[in-house]
């Protein structure tokens, strides 16, 4: 069984460990801890795992965010990956901190690295892990809330979050997306 696990966010430094690249610092995580390495290859950094007769193909697209759609297209056509042993780690505005939501399909929701996978595949009918960032900005400061650093307080959560977003990549993968679903979905992600 083969699954292509793709993080979205934006490639550089500047970016690096923002809101808005949630779905990086989640499959470096998992990559991490399956003793992976990411090497730069097609529109992407990519890392190749084997776990319990699994295959994984994890990317984190290098097109930036509003053209990721072309490294997912990419790299489901050269590994021959069916939309449904896909999963998309992406951040989420409308969910709070605590949670994490696990779907077989659904909209974009405004977010424009998902607009873009979209367009591309012609369909919203893939699995995403939606990663809640929370929406706590000043009125017209979306941008500057989304494209910065976690505030000090929240990390401990965000870091216990990235464990458990592991966790869901791995129950996904072994279990199917319905006992991955039923094991985030309605639960909050405490200390």
């Amino acid at each position: 069984m083969k699954y292509l696990v793709v993080g979205l966010g934006n490639f550089g430094n500047e970016y690096a460990h923002t809101r808005h690249n949630i779905g990086f610092d989640v499959v470096n995580a998992f990559v991490h801890k399956h003793d992976g390495v990411f090497r730069v290859d097609r529109l992407a950094y990519v890392a190749e795992i084997k776990w319990k007769g699994k295959y994984f193909v994890c990317i984190c697209p290098t097109t930036y965010m509003n053209l990721s759609g072309k490294a997912v297209k990419y790299w489901l056509d050269k590994e021959k990956i069916s939309l449904n042993n896909t999963l998309v780690i992406v951040d989420d505005l409308a969910l709070p901190l605590n949670k994490l939501r696990l779907r077989p399909a659904g909209s974009d929701a405004g977010h424009n690295g998902l607009k873009s996978i979209e367009e591309v595949l012609q369909t919203r009918e893939y699995p995403k892990l939606r990663f809640g960032i929370g929406n706590d900005y000043p009125k017209g400061h979306q941008s500057d809330f989304v494209l910065g650093k976690w505030k000090k307080e929240e990390e401990p959560l965000v870091t216990q979050k990235i464990s458990k977003a592991v966790e869901i990549i791995e129950v996904f993968a072994a279990q199917g997306i319905s006992v991955a679903m039923n094991l985030i979905n309605n639960q909050d992600v405490k200390l």
